[in-house]
C-alpha cells in the first residue's frame, strides 16, 4: 500500500498582535498569572475582514509553493475547523473556490483542537485507497469570534492563524506512517459551544446568555487531556514498534504549556524533542499542529529521515496522533 508523504507545509497568522499586557487592559489579569498559568505571551487576532477561509487559503496557497502543487492538481481538499465560514457550506469547498482547485472533492471536520490529525487521517485514507494522489490538509481557526472577552479564565488561551500541509502518494519508507484517533462524548460538557446550532437557533435571549461563545471547565478538561495524550502516543509508539527516545521531534497541539509539561513528563521526553510555540500564538484549536510543523520545517529544524509525532486532544472529547518519517 501506497503511503501519504507530506512535501509541502504552510502557515498564515494574522498581522494583529494582541499581548498579555493589552488583555490586562480588557479583564481582571495580570501577564504574569496568564504566562504562569498557560505559558501564552501573546496571541494573533484576525482583522474583521478575514475569514477563516481566508486564512485556510493563504496557509494552502504557502504549503503548495513549497511543494511545487499546482491547483489543479489537488484531488482532495480537507479543513479542520469549528469556526467555519459558515454552518453550511463547508470551508473546504470555499477554499477550493478560492484556489481553483476545480478537481478535488472538499470537505470539513469537526473535532476542535484535533480537527488537524482527524483532517490528516481522512486524506491518508484517500490516498492509500488510491482515491487521490496529491492532497491538501488543512486546519484554520478564528477563535476570537466564539471567545467571551469578558472571561478571564478562557479570553486569555485563544489566538487565530491557519497552517497546512500537501499530501503526496509515495513508495518507500518515509510518510505517515500510522494514525490513531479516539473519542468520548460522554465528557462534551466539559469543554463546548452552546448555540447557535440546531439545539440552540438564534435569538436575542441566546446572545444575553452568551450561547455563542466557547465554554470550558479548565481543570478538568486539564485532567483528561493530560492522560488521554499520553495514551494515544504510546500507542502509537507501540504500534510502530518505536522508542519514546527515537522521535526527533514531539509536536503536539499547543494548547498550553503546563499540559505540554505534564505529558512530556509522562511519556519520559527530553525537552529538545518537544517543540512548543504555545508562547507565540496561544491555542489555535486544529491550526496549532500545523503552524507549529511549518515553522520548525521553515526554520531548518527537520531533516529528511526525521521521526515527528503529532499528538492532540480536543472538544467532543476527540484525541488522535500521527507518526511521520519525514
Amino acid at each position: 500500500m501506497k503511503k501519504a508523504r507530506i512535501i509541502g507545509t504552510g502557515s498564515y497568522l494574522p498581522e494583529r498582535v494582541l499581548t498579555n499586557l493589552d488583555i490586562e487592559k480588557m479583564v481582571d489579569t495580570s501577564n504574569e498569572w496568564i504566562k504562569a498559568r498557560t505559558g501564552i505571551e501573546e496571541r494573533r487576532i484576525a482583522a474583521e475582514n478575514e475569514t477563516t477561509s481566508d486564512l485556510a487559503t493563504k496557509a494552502a496557497i504557502a504549503a503548495m509553493d513549497m511543494a511545487g502543487v499546482k491547483a489543479e492538481e489537488i484531488d482532495f481538499i480537507v479543513v479542520g475547523t469549528i469556526t467555519g465560514d459558515y454552518p453550511w457550506p463547508a470551508t473546504a469547498c470555499l477554499v477550493q473556490q478560492k484556489l481553483g482547485a476545480s478537481r478535488a472533492v472538499a470537505y470539513d471536520i469537526s473535532a476542535a483542537c484535533s480537527g488537524f490529525v482527524f483532517a490528516l487521517d481522512a486524506a491518508v485514507k484517500q490516498i492509500q485507497t488510491g482515491a487521490a494522489r496529491k492532497a491538501l490538509v488543512i486546519g484554520s481557526e478564528i477563535l476570537s469570534r466564539i471567545i467571551d472577552w469578558t472571561d478571564r479564565n478562557t479570553c486569555v488561551l485563544f489566538g487565530d492563524g491557519a497552517g497546512a500541509v500537501v499530501l503526496e502518494a509515495a513508495e518507500g519508507p518515509n510518510g505517515i506512517l500510522s494514525t490513531h484517533l479516539r473519542s468520548d462524548g460522554t465528557y462534551w460538557e466539559l469543554l463546548y459551544q452552546a448555540g447557535f446550532g440546531a439545539r440552540n437557533p438564534a435569538s436575542v435571549e441566546g446572545i444575553e446568555q452568551h450561547l455563542p461563545f466557547l465554554k470550558m471547565q479548565g481543570n478538568e478538561v486539564f485532567k483528561v487531556a493530560v492522560r488521554m495524550l499520553s495514551e494515544v502516543a504510546q500507542e502509537a509508539l507501540t504500534a510502530n514498534e518505536i522508542e519514546i527516545g527515537d522521535l526527533d521531534f514531539f509536536i503536539p497541539h499547543q494548547a498550553n504549556r503546563r499540559i505540554l509539561e505534564a505529558v512530556a513528563k509522562r511519556l519520559k521526553l527530553r525537552a529538545d524533542q518537544v517543540y512548543i510555540n504555545v508562547q507565540s500564538y496561544g491555542n489555535t484549536s486544529g491550526a496549532s499542529i500545523p503552524i507549529a510543523l511549518d515553522e520548525a520545517n521553515r526554520a531548518g529544524r527537520i531533516e529528511e529521515g526525521d521521526l515527528l509525532m503529532f499528538d492532540a486532544f480536543g472538544g467532543g472529547f476527540t484525541w488522535g496522533a500521527a507518526l511521520v518519517r519525514w
